[in-house]
């Protein structure tokens, strides 16, 4: 793949704007989180779950297509060189650095200062203990597909692939709806694994279901992109995955004023599975239809979003730890959050990630 495809940046800048959104909602809603409003909002729940249920695997599929074309010829071996330095060092650094700022705010009536917090880091496992990887849970989970992925790179260069798989690969993707039996080895998946790890934890050992799910995800964005044919049938039928959107979204919030029993529960997982796959490929094809365009903005918020992703959680939480003690309305606070985060975030960036090689390098910025 030698053309940039213009709408993969501009989805994945979408979505992680969309995780600093998610996690100003992660202060006022009803769920546990590192600093919490005093009056809670559990109607953000539904909302949140529902962004939730489609947002990550979306990005594990937006990787997997970014993957393909950042892979083009270079070998496995120069492709695991390429993804330990923008995944693993980003991630040491943002443990050490970065994670510790967030589980000290959480905690700050236990330690004298930051530096005190520090000598009591690695003492046990968040929760329990002070040590986790948090949001960057994520980078995690992404180095780990990337590294179980590198056989199936040699199969996708095959002949085994390009004679016998991807003939028939084009055709399914050529009936209407054809993309849609893609649930099968996502429902699969799970129905296979949740019964052993029905939650998802982020720890990474006790996560195989989502893992598994995030690896499928990953996988299908490789092999659909790496297809312009397929990418053809995706965007001409973007109504159908349009609409079975809606109704699978429309179901989610029916179930939704259900008693909640393990059967209702069952179900609104298997709609969560659907919804998520259904608005992914809408996300992509309306995407690949109308967001394949250059603009003077696209490089350079491309070149950010990576490190603004890894700093943005420590700096919304100083900000908000700071902010709930004024008294002022809920709406008022969520506002001066997300305000005074994004300016301190961009002024982070600007002064003093682009100014030093190695602090950018740290943060995965591309040269």
């Amino acid at each position: 793949m030698k053309e940039r495809l213009y709408y993969i940046d501009w989805i994945r800048i979408f979505l992680i704007l969309s995780v600093f959104f998610f996690h100003v909602g992660m202060v006022f809603n009803g769920w546990d989180w590192h600093i919490k409003n005093d009056v809670h909002l559990d109607s953000l729940n539904p909302l949140m779950a529902f962004l939730h249920s489609w947002r990550m695997p979306l990005l594990f599929f937006v990787s997997g297509v970014g993957t393909r074309f950042a892979l083009g010829v270079r070998t496995p071996q120069q492709y695991l060189i390429e993804r330990t330095r923008r995944l693993l060092l980003p991630l040491v650094f943002g443990i050490l650095v970065l994670v510790p700022v967030q589980v000290y705010v959480e905690r700050i009536d236990s330690y004298s200062n930051l530096l005190d917090f520090y000598t009591h880091f690695f003492e046990g496992v968040y929760p329990e203990g002070n040590f986790s990887w948090h949001h960057l849970w994520f980078i995690v989970y992404l180095f780990f597909i990337s590294i179980v992925f590198v056989p199936f790179i040699f199969f996708f260069r095959s002949d085994i692939y390009s004679r016998v798989v991807e003939p028939r690969f084009e055709l399914m993707a050529s009936w209407k709806g054809g993309l849609s039996l893609f649930l099968v080895p996502l429902l699969l998946s799970q129905v296979l694994l949740r019964p052993y790890f029905p939650e998802e934890t982020h720890a990474f050992y006790n996560d195989w279901a989502f893992m598994s799910l995030f690896f499928i995800y990953f996988f299908l964005g490789f092999a659909i992109f790496g297809n312009d044919k397929v990418v053809g049938h995706l965007i001409r039928q973007r109504r159908i995955w349009l609409w079975s959107s809606v109704i699978s979204i429309a179901l989610w919030i029916w179930l939704l004023d259900f008693s909640a029993t393990s059967v209702i529960q069952i179900t609104l997982d298997l709609m969560s599975l659907l919804l998520s796959w259904m608005i992914s490929l809408t996300a992509l094809s309306y995407g690949a239809r109308y967001l394949n365009k250059n603009h003077r903005f696209r490089k350079p918020m491309n070149k950010a979003i990576y490190p603004f992703y890894l700093i943005h959680q420590p700096v919304l939480i100083v900000v908000g730890y700071w902010v709930l003690a004024l008294p002022v309305t809920l709406s008022e606070k969520a506002l001066l959050i997300m305000v005074g985060s994004l300016v301190i975030i961009v002024a982070l960036y600007w002064l003093l990630v682009l100014k030093s090689r190695y602090l950018a390098s740290c943060l995965g910025v591309k040269k």
